[in-house]
């Protein structure tokens, strides 16, 4: 299977993550692609019209996309789906974790994206309503953080870990840790598993 793939976005490195959590992550062949908002890269739209990542490749030439179609195709490779639970209550939760911790990603995304911009061009509304989103979501997780721990590792726990870890490797200096001290116990015990560990993030231009 192929992969368009690259070091930093924080989507690719949640498929990583379930890939590796699952045991498959030697079946891919990761091909670095550059997906950048304002460029779009012809190279992904053969696949992703969309030019977005991660975009996966059948061996029969089957196209899928965006993440969370991946995870769940990963997790169903085996039938017996190990990160999607069955029940219906753990089930709806972990999916709601999952949309959460895709919508973090998908405001920081944009976040940085906005300050990336000539200081005379940012959007001081744009940048005031990531502000308040970082507040309110992590906020929501602190107070289920609890739950967070109780729940076996599921899609939601891959999303929302790397959302988290995406603060730290794009928004350095920011003490989320010292705001939310449940939650970042929580994340450290995530930062153990051997899936974080392999995944983790890197700046390579």
């Amino acid at each position: 299977m192929k992969l368009h793939w690259s070091p930093r976005s924080p989507f690719v490195r949640k498929v990583m993550v379930v890939a590796h959590e699952l045991g498959i992550a030697g079946q891919l062949h990761c091909v670095r692609t550059v997906a950048a908002i304002l460029k779009p890269n012809p190279d992904i739209m053969v696949d992703n019209p969309l030019s977005k990542i991660p975009t996966l490749v059948l061996d029969d030439g089957t196209v899928i996309y965006d993440s969370p179609v991946i995870c769940e195709y990963f997790d169903n490779l085996q039938g017996k789906p190990k990160l999607h639970p069955a029940d219906g209550k753990a089930r709806l939760t972990a999916l709601r974790w999952q949309a959460l911790g895709d919508g973090m990603m998908d405001f920081m995304l944009l976040w940085r994206n906005e300050l990336g911009r000539p200081k005379e061009h940012q959007s001081e509304v744009h940048l005031a309503s990531y502000v308040i989103k970082r507040a309110s979501t992590l906020a929501s997780l602190e107070r289920e953080a609890d739950a967070l721990a109780a729940m076996p590792f599921s899609i939601g726990h891959a999303a929302i870990g790397c959302a988290l870890f995406y603060i730290d490797f794009r928004f350095i200096g920011d003490k989320w840790r010292e705001e939310y001290p449940r939650l970042a116990a929580w994340h450290a015990t995530v930062a153990t598993r051997a899936s974080f560990i392999a995944t983790e993030a890197v700046d390579d231009s």
